[in-house]
Protein backbone atom coordinates (compact mmCIF):
# COMPACT_ATOMS: atom_id res chain seq x y z
CA UNK A 1 0.00 0.00 0.00
CA UNK A 2 1.18 3.12 -0.94
CA UNK A 3 1.62 5.62 2.39
CA UNK A 4 1.39 9.10 1.37
CA UNK A 5 3.16 10.15 5.40
CA UNK A 6 6.21 7.84 4.11
CA UNK A 7 6.43 7.82 0.76
CA UNK A 8 8.98 5.88 -1.14
CA UNK A 9 12.23 7.47 -2.74
CA UNK A 10 11.82 10.01 -5.26
CA UNK A 11 8.11 10.65 -4.85
CA UNK A 12 9.07 14.43 -4.02
CA UNK A 13 10.63 14.81 -6.80
CA UNK A 14 9.05 13.10 -9.42
CA UNK A 15 5.46 11.73 -8.12
CA UNK A 16 3.96 11.49 -11.44
CA UNK A 17 4.28 8.28 -12.46
CA UNK A 18 2.65 7.11 -9.44
CA UNK A 19 -0.48 9.26 -10.12
CA UNK A 20 -0.78 7.77 -13.61
CA UNK A 21 -0.22 3.76 -11.87
CA UNK A 22 -3.28 5.26 -9.19
CA UNK A 23 -5.62 6.60 -12.12
CA UNK A 24 -5.52 3.51 -13.96
CA UNK A 25 -5.18 0.51 -10.63
CA UNK A 26 -6.38 2.18 -7.42
CA UNK A 27 -8.03 5.78 -7.86
CA UNK A 28 -9.43 5.57 -4.42
CA UNK A 29 -6.67 4.14 -2.00
CA UNK A 30 -7.09 3.72 1.88
CA UNK A 31 -4.47 4.65 3.64
CA UNK A 32 -2.72 3.12 6.83
CA UNK A 33 -4.34 6.39 8.99
CA UNK A 34 -7.87 5.20 8.03
CA UNK A 35 -7.99 8.26 5.46
CA UNK A 36 -8.57 7.64 1.90
CA UNK A 37 -6.33 9.36 -1.01
CA UNK A 38 -8.84 10.69 -4.18
CA UNK A 39 -7.42 10.66 -7.41
CA UNK A 40 -10.15 10.84 -10.16
CA UNK A 41 -10.82 14.17 -11.75
CA UNK A 42 -14.52 13.42 -11.82
CA UNK A 43 -14.58 12.22 -8.22
CA UNK A 44 -12.63 15.31 -6.94
CA UNK A 45 -14.71 17.75 -9.06
CA UNK A 46 -17.73 16.48 -7.06
CA UNK A 47 -16.32 16.93 -3.74
CA UNK A 48 -15.35 20.47 -4.65
CA UNK A 49 -19.32 20.99 -5.13
CA UNK A 50 -20.61 19.20 -2.23
CA UNK A 51 -20.20 21.17 0.53
CA UNK A 52 -22.86 19.63 3.21
CA UNK A 53 -21.47 16.22 2.40
CA UNK A 54 -17.74 16.98 2.26
CA UNK A 55 -16.01 20.00 4.47
CA UNK A 56 -13.17 21.82 4.91
CA UNK A 57 -12.97 22.69 8.47
CA UNK A 58 -10.09 21.07 9.94
CA UNK A 59 -10.31 21.41 13.74
CA UNK A 60 -10.51 17.74 14.35
CA UNK A 61 -7.69 16.42 12.12
CA UNK A 62 -5.38 19.70 13.48
CA UNK A 63 -6.11 19.50 17.28
CA UNK A 64 -3.41 16.65 17.38
CA UNK A 65 -1.20 17.52 14.36
CA UNK A 66 -0.34 21.12 15.76
CA UNK A 67 -1.67 21.39 19.04
CA UNK A 68 -5.61 22.91 20.21
CA UNK A 69 -4.71 26.38 20.87
CA UNK A 70 -1.24 26.35 19.50
CA UNK A 71 -0.03 29.01 16.69
CA UNK A 72 -0.76 26.93 14.05
CA UNK A 73 -4.11 25.63 14.60
CA UNK A 74 -5.51 29.12 15.60
CA UNK A 75 -3.87 29.80 12.05
CA UNK A 76 -4.98 27.12 10.04
CA UNK A 77 -8.84 27.25 11.75
CA UNK A 78 -9.44 30.56 11.49
CA UNK A 79 -8.05 31.26 7.37
CA UNK A 80 -10.48 31.37 4.48
CA UNK A 81 -9.28 27.85 3.18
CA UNK A 82 -9.99 25.31 6.03
CA UNK A 83 -13.54 26.96 7.00
CA UNK A 84 -16.93 26.85 5.81
CA UNK A 85 -20.03 28.87 6.22
CA UNK A 86 -20.66 30.99 7.59
CA UNK A 87 -17.19 32.11 8.41
CA UNK A 88 -15.86 31.17 5.23
CA UNK A 89 -19.00 33.14 3.46
CA UNK A 90 -18.02 35.96 5.26
CA UNK A 91 -14.50 36.28 4.57
CA UNK A 92 -14.62 35.42 1.02
CA UNK A 93 -17.32 38.17 0.25
CA UNK A 94 -14.73 40.58 1.78
CA UNK A 95 -11.53 39.72 0.40
CA UNK A 96 -13.48 39.37 -2.86
CA UNK A 97 -14.76 42.79 -3.12
CA UNK A 98 -11.17 43.78 -2.58
CA UNK A 99 -9.50 41.94 -5.68
CA UNK A 100 -12.10 43.11 -8.36
CA UNK A 101 -11.54 43.74 -12.10
CA UNK A 102 -11.42 47.26 -11.51
CA UNK A 103 -8.52 46.82 -9.29
CA UNK A 104 -6.30 44.25 -10.79
CA UNK A 105 -6.08 46.01 -13.77
CA UNK A 106 -4.51 48.85 -11.50
CA UNK A 107 -2.54 46.34 -10.08
CA UNK A 108 -0.87 45.55 -13.35
CA UNK A 109 1.24 48.39 -14.08
CA UNK A 110 2.78 48.02 -10.61
CA UNK A 111 3.22 44.30 -11.14
CA UNK A 112 4.80 44.98 -14.85
CA UNK A 113 7.12 47.61 -13.35
CA UNK A 114 8.33 45.06 -10.58
CA UNK A 115 9.24 42.22 -13.53
CA UNK A 116 10.93 44.82 -14.99
CA UNK A 117 12.70 45.68 -12.24
CA UNK A 118 13.85 42.52 -11.47
CA UNK A 119 15.15 41.31 -14.79
CA UNK A 120 17.04 44.67 -15.40
CA UNK A 121 19.16 43.54 -12.03
CA UNK A 122 19.32 39.45 -12.77
CA UNK A 123 23.07 38.11 -13.49
CA UNK A 124 23.84 36.31 -16.45
CA UNK A 125 24.47 32.90 -13.72
CA UNK A 126 21.03 33.32 -11.69
CA UNK A 127 18.71 31.34 -9.57
CA UNK A 128 15.27 31.87 -11.12
CA UNK A 129 13.69 31.21 -7.92
CA UNK A 130 15.78 33.03 -5.53
CA UNK A 131 16.34 36.15 -7.67
CA UNK A 132 13.44 36.10 -9.75
CA UNK A 133 9.87 34.15 -9.08
CA UNK A 134 9.84 33.71 -5.50
CA UNK A 135 10.35 37.60 -5.39
CA UNK A 136 7.34 38.54 -7.27
CA UNK A 137 4.90 36.69 -5.24
CA UNK A 138 6.44 38.64 -2.31
CA UNK A 139 6.12 42.53 -3.29
CA UNK A 140 2.60 42.11 -5.11
CA UNK A 141 1.22 40.76 -2.12
CA UNK A 142 3.16 43.34 0.18
CA UNK A 143 1.95 45.70 -2.19
CA UNK A 144 -1.98 44.36 -1.77
CA UNK A 145 -1.52 44.98 2.21
CA UNK A 146 0.19 48.29 1.39
CA UNK A 147 3.32 47.27 3.81
CA UNK A 148 6.36 48.84 3.70
CA UNK A 149 9.41 47.85 1.54
CA UNK A 150 11.58 48.47 4.11
CA UNK A 151 9.49 45.57 6.28
CA UNK A 152 9.27 42.98 3.78
CA UNK A 153 12.67 40.90 4.23
CA UNK A 154 11.01 38.12 6.91
CA UNK A 155 7.48 37.49 4.61
CA UNK A 156 9.05 34.89 2.52
CA UNK A 157 10.41 32.83 5.66
CA UNK A 158 6.98 32.87 7.80
CA UNK A 159 4.98 32.16 4.72
CA UNK A 160 7.66 28.83 3.98
CA UNK A 161 7.39 28.19 7.48
CA UNK A 162 3.89 28.12 7.98
CA UNK A 163 2.55 26.06 4.51
CA UNK A 164 5.46 23.34 5.55
CA UNK A 165 3.37 22.63 8.40
CA UNK A 166 0.96 21.16 5.97
CA UNK A 167 3.14 18.29 4.91
CA UNK A 168 1.47 15.15 5.98
CA UNK A 169 4.17 14.67 8.30
CA UNK A 170 6.78 17.29 10.25
CA UNK A 171 9.73 16.73 12.61
CA UNK A 172 9.96 18.83 15.95
CA UNK A 173 12.05 21.40 14.22
CA UNK A 174 9.13 21.46 11.28
CA UNK A 175 6.60 22.20 13.83
CA UNK A 176 8.34 24.23 15.83
CA UNK A 177 9.32 26.94 13.47
CA UNK A 178 5.90 27.03 12.41
CA UNK A 179 4.51 27.92 15.16
CA UNK A 180 7.59 30.67 15.85
CA UNK A 181 6.34 32.05 12.29
CA UNK A 182 2.60 32.22 13.12
CA UNK A 183 3.39 34.06 16.49
CA UNK A 184 5.92 36.58 14.93
CA UNK A 185 3.49 36.94 11.85
CA UNK A 186 0.66 37.37 13.92
CA UNK A 187 2.74 40.19 16.15
CA UNK A 188 4.09 41.93 12.69
CA UNK A 189 0.16 42.53 11.64
CA UNK A 190 -1.07 43.40 14.89
CA UNK A 191 1.26 46.53 14.78
CA UNK A 192 0.36 47.07 10.56
CA UNK A 193 -3.08 46.67 11.64
CA UNK A 194 -3.14 49.35 14.30
CA UNK A 195 -1.03 52.04 12.37
CA UNK A 196 -3.60 51.62 9.19
CA UNK A 197 -6.75 51.53 11.28
CA UNK A 198 -4.91 55.40 12.17
CA UNK A 199 -4.11 56.04 8.71
CA UNK A 200 -6.06 54.14 6.18
CA UNK A 201 -5.16 53.74 2.50
CA UNK A 202 -7.42 53.27 -0.26
CA UNK A 203 -9.68 50.93 -0.25
CA UNK A 204 -9.52 50.44 -4.13
CA UNK A 205 -6.09 49.10 -3.75
CA UNK A 206 -5.30 48.75 -0.32
CA UNK A 207 -6.57 45.52 0.28
CA UNK A 208 -5.89 45.71 4.46
CA UNK A 209 -7.85 48.96 4.39
CA UNK A 210 -11.13 47.02 2.47
CA UNK A 211 -10.66 43.89 4.97
CA UNK A 212 -10.33 46.36 8.40
CA UNK A 213 -13.65 48.29 7.19
CA UNK A 214 -15.96 44.98 5.95
CA UNK A 215 -18.58 45.30 4.38
CA UNK A 216 -22.13 46.21 4.81
CA UNK A 217 -22.81 42.98 6.31
CA UNK A 218 -19.88 43.72 8.81
CA UNK A 219 -16.44 43.37 10.03
CA UNK A 220 -14.15 40.88 10.80
CA UNK A 221 -13.00 40.41 14.10
CA UNK A 222 -9.18 40.77 15.00
CA UNK A 223 -8.10 36.96 15.02
CA UNK A 224 -10.08 36.94 11.49
CA UNK A 225 -8.61 39.96 10.59
CA UNK A 226 -5.17 38.92 11.23
CA UNK A 227 -5.34 34.85 10.53
CA UNK A 228 -6.41 35.80 7.08
CA UNK A 229 -4.10 38.29 6.42
CA UNK A 230 -1.49 35.51 6.79
CA UNK A 231 -3.47 33.19 4.69
CA UNK A 232 -3.17 35.86 1.62
CA UNK A 233 0.42 35.95 2.11
CA UNK A 234 0.56 32.25 2.34
CA UNK A 235 -1.81 31.19 -0.38
CA UNK A 236 -0.34 33.70 -2.59
CA UNK A 237 3.19 33.04 -2.23
CA UNK A 238 4.49 29.54 -2.49
CA UNK A 239 2.01 28.46 -5.35
CA UNK A 240 2.79 31.67 -7.65
CA UNK A 241 6.52 30.92 -7.44
CA UNK A 242 6.02 27.60 -8.18
CA UNK A 243 3.95 28.17 -11.37
CA UNK A 244 6.48 30.85 -12.77
CA UNK A 245 9.33 28.61 -11.69
CA UNK A 246 7.41 25.16 -13.40
CA UNK A 247 6.83 26.98 -16.32
CA UNK A 248 10.47 28.01 -16.75
CA UNK A 249 11.00 24.24 -16.16
CA UNK A 250 8.56 23.03 -18.72
CA UNK A 251 9.43 25.27 -21.63
CA UNK A 252 13.06 24.60 -21.48
CA UNK A 253 12.76 21.22 -21.31
CA UNK A 254 10.11 21.21 -24.06
CA UNK A 255 11.89 23.30 -26.86
CA UNK A 256 9.48 22.79 -29.84
CA UNK A 257 6.79 24.32 -27.49
CA UNK A 258 9.60 27.41 -25.94
CA UNK A 259 9.71 28.15 -29.82
CA UNK A 260 6.08 28.35 -30.45
CA UNK A 261 5.19 30.78 -27.94
CA UNK A 262 8.64 32.66 -28.84
CA UNK A 263 6.53 33.06 -32.06
CA UNK A 264 3.69 33.59 -31.28
CA UNK A 265 3.04 35.36 -27.30
CA UNK A 266 -0.48 34.80 -27.52
CA UNK A 267 -0.54 31.28 -26.69
CA UNK A 268 0.85 32.83 -23.33
CA UNK A 269 -2.59 32.39 -21.43
CA UNK A 270 -2.84 28.89 -22.74
CA UNK A 271 0.78 28.14 -21.84
CA UNK A 272 0.13 29.12 -17.87
CA UNK A 273 -3.06 27.28 -18.17
CA UNK A 274 -0.90 24.00 -19.21
CA UNK A 275 1.96 24.83 -16.82
CA UNK A 276 -0.93 24.84 -13.87
CA UNK A 277 -2.50 21.70 -15.34
CA UNK A 278 0.74 19.95 -15.61
CA UNK A 279 2.76 20.88 -12.90
CA UNK A 280 0.34 22.26 -10.51
CA UNK A 281 1.86 24.25 -8.01
CA UNK A 282 -0.61 22.39 -5.02
CA UNK A 283 -0.71 19.06 -5.36
CA UNK A 284 -3.04 18.23 -3.09
CA UNK A 285 -5.99 19.25 -1.30
CA UNK A 286 -8.48 17.93 2.12
CA UNK A 287 -11.99 17.72 2.63
CA UNK A 288 -13.46 15.41 5.60
CA UNK A 289 -16.44 13.22 4.77
CA UNK A 290 -20.21 14.44 6.97
CA UNK A 291 -21.46 11.46 6.41
CA UNK A 292 -21.01 7.69 5.38
CA UNK A 293 -20.02 8.33 1.06
CA UNK A 294 -18.93 5.52 -1.51
CA UNK A 295 -16.65 6.99 -4.30
CA UNK A 296 -15.43 4.91 -6.99
CA UNK A 297 -16.84 1.46 -4.99
CA UNK A 298 -14.97 2.20 -1.73
CA UNK A 299 -17.46 2.77 1.15
CA UNK A 300 -16.09 5.23 3.41
CA UNK A 301 -17.33 6.37 6.68
CA UNK A 302 -18.14 9.84 8.07
CA UNK A 303 -15.52 11.75 9.76
CA UNK A 304 -12.89 10.53 7.74
CA UNK A 305 -10.44 12.71 6.18
CA UNK A 306 -10.18 12.64 2.25
CA UNK A 307 -6.47 13.61 0.77
CA UNK A 308 -7.99 14.83 -3.04
CA UNK A 309 -4.75 14.42 -5.55
CA UNK A 310 -4.78 17.66 -7.65
CA UNK A 311 -1.85 16.61 -9.31
CA UNK A 312 -3.15 13.28 -10.37
CA UNK A 313 -6.82 14.85 -11.29
CA UNK A 314 -4.87 16.97 -13.63
CA UNK A 315 -3.22 14.06 -15.88
CA UNK A 316 -7.12 11.63 -16.18
CA UNK A 317 -6.94 10.36 -19.72
CA UNK A 318 -10.90 10.69 -18.58
CA UNK A 319 -10.69 14.31 -19.25
CA UNK A 320 -7.61 14.78 -20.98
CA UNK A 321 -5.92 13.82 -24.15
CA UNK A 322 -1.99 12.57 -24.06
CA UNK A 323 -2.50 14.06 -20.19
CA UNK A 324 1.32 14.08 -19.73
CA UNK A 325 2.43 16.13 -22.98
CA UNK A 326 3.04 19.25 -22.65
CA UNK A 327 0.96 21.12 -25.21
CA UNK A 328 0.69 25.03 -24.42
CA UNK A 329 -2.50 24.87 -27.00
CA UNK A 330 -4.30 22.53 -24.86
CA UNK A 331 -8.33 23.69 -25.23
CA UNK A 332 -10.17 22.84 -23.33
CA UNK A 333 -7.96 22.69 -20.29
CA UNK A 334 -10.35 22.13 -17.84
CA UNK A 335 -7.77 21.70 -14.75
CA UNK A 336 -8.55 21.83 -10.88
CA UNK A 337 -5.36 23.59 -10.22
CA UNK A 338 -7.42 26.48 -8.14
CA UNK A 339 -9.77 23.71 -7.07
CA UNK A 340 -13.30 24.26 -7.74
CA UNK A 341 -16.61 25.00 -6.20
CA UNK A 342 -17.32 27.96 -3.73
CA UNK A 343 -13.67 27.35 -2.46
CA UNK A 344 -11.99 27.82 -5.55
CA UNK A 345 -9.06 30.21 -5.58
CA UNK A 346 -10.04 33.64 -4.81
CA UNK A 347 -6.98 35.08 -6.49
CA UNK A 348 -6.93 32.95 -9.26
CA UNK A 349 -7.33 35.67 -11.36
CA UNK A 350 -4.07 37.58 -9.97
CA UNK A 351 -2.06 34.45 -9.76
CA UNK A 352 -2.87 33.56 -13.46
CA UNK A 353 -2.07 37.97 -14.13
CA UNK A 354 1.68 37.35 -12.07
CA UNK A 355 2.30 34.17 -13.97
CA UNK A 356 1.58 35.65 -17.41
CA UNK A 357 3.65 38.88 -17.28
CA UNK A 358 6.34 37.36 -15.61
CA UNK A 359 6.80 34.42 -17.86
CA UNK A 360 6.31 36.54 -21.26
CA UNK A 361 8.65 39.24 -19.95
CA UNK A 362 11.12 37.40 -18.96
CA UNK A 363 11.34 35.10 -22.46
CA UNK A 364 11.26 38.51 -24.18
CA UNK A 365 14.34 39.31 -22.41
CA UNK A 366 15.53 36.23 -22.32
CA UNK A 367 14.79 33.90 -24.85
CA UNK A 368 17.66 31.58 -24.64
CA UNK A 369 18.21 30.89 -21.23
CA UNK A 370 19.33 27.78 -19.88
CA UNK A 371 19.13 25.18 -17.17
CA UNK A 372 21.85 23.75 -15.10
CA UNK A 373 21.39 20.08 -14.28
CA UNK A 374 21.62 21.39 -10.51
CA UNK A 375 17.99 21.88 -9.78
CA UNK A 376 16.91 21.01 -6.36
CA UNK A 377 13.23 20.41 -5.78
CA UNK A 378 10.95 21.98 -3.21
CA UNK A 379 11.16 18.84 -1.05
CA UNK A 380 7.49 19.29 -0.40
CA UNK A 381 4.64 16.51 -1.15
CA UNK A 382 1.69 19.31 -0.84
CA UNK A 383 3.37 21.82 -3.26
CA UNK A 384 5.24 20.91 -6.35
CA UNK A 385 7.88 23.38 -7.42
CA UNK A 386 11.87 24.09 -7.07
CA UNK A 387 13.89 25.52 -4.06
CA UNK A 388 16.48 26.38 -6.93
CA UNK A 389 16.93 26.49 -10.72
CA UNK A 390 19.92 27.82 -11.79
CA UNK A 391 20.19 29.34 -14.77
CA UNK A 392 22.43 31.26 -17.37
CA UNK A 393 20.78 33.81 -19.11
CA UNK A 394 21.37 34.93 -22.41
CA UNK A 395 20.15 38.32 -23.94
CA UNK A 396 17.91 38.65 -26.63
CA UNK A 397 14.71 40.74 -27.60
CA UNK A 398 11.63 39.03 -29.06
Amino acid sequence: MFDLANPPAGFIENPFPHYDDWLQNSPVMAQPDGSYLITRHADLNAIYRDTSTYISDKKQAFAPKFGEGSPLFEHHTTSLVFNDPPLHTRVRRIMTSALTPRALARMEPGLIATVDRLLDGMPQDTDLIEDFASTIPIQIIGNLLDIPMSERAPLRDWSLAILGALEPTLTPEQLSLGHRAVSEFKAYLQDLIARRRAAPGDPDTDVLTRLIAGDTEGQLTEIELIQNCIFILNAGHETTTNLIGNGFALLHDHPDQKSRLLNDFTLIDTCVEEVLRLRSPNQFGNRETTAAVTIGGCEIPPRTNLHLCIGAANRDPEVFDNPSEFDITRHPNRHLAFAGGPHVCVGLTLARMEGRIAIERFLRRYPEYSLSDKRVAGGRIRFHGYSALPAQLVAGEV
